[in-house]
């Protein structure tokens, strides 16, 4: 009993701070393994997201585009697409056409 109601010895002292040190350094890697994690996940995030606006940027400039082609502009004119799509279906009919034509 008189040894419980002693402080430590020295020897035991330091090896409490000892244990102490390798416990604070134990806590402090774990600490720094989850924040190691944490920027990993934000970084991941963080590129995730630039790449769905980048990908959002390229589809609005892509419909952009096309309505330029597909849709009339202010003064009701037929847009380029349109008038490409009516020459192709033009072409294709007069081929169609003298093909029954010249083959009989």
């Amino acid at each position: 009993m008189s040894e419980n109601t002693q402080g430590l010895s020295a020897e035991e002292r330091a090896e409490l701070e000892q244990l102490r040190a390798e416990k604070a350094a134990r806590e402090q890697a774990a600490r720094d393994r989850a924040e190691r994690a944490e920027l990993e996940r934000l970084k991941a995030e963080r590129d995730r997201k630039r790449a769905e606006a980048e990908k959002d940027a390229h589809a609005r400039e892509l419909r952009e585009r096309n309505a330029k082609l597909m849709e009339p502009d202010d003064d009701l004119r037929m847009p380029v697409g349109q008038k490409v799509v009516l020459a192709v279906v033009f072409v294709a009919v007069v081929a169609i056409v003298c093909v029954m034509l010249f083959t009989h």
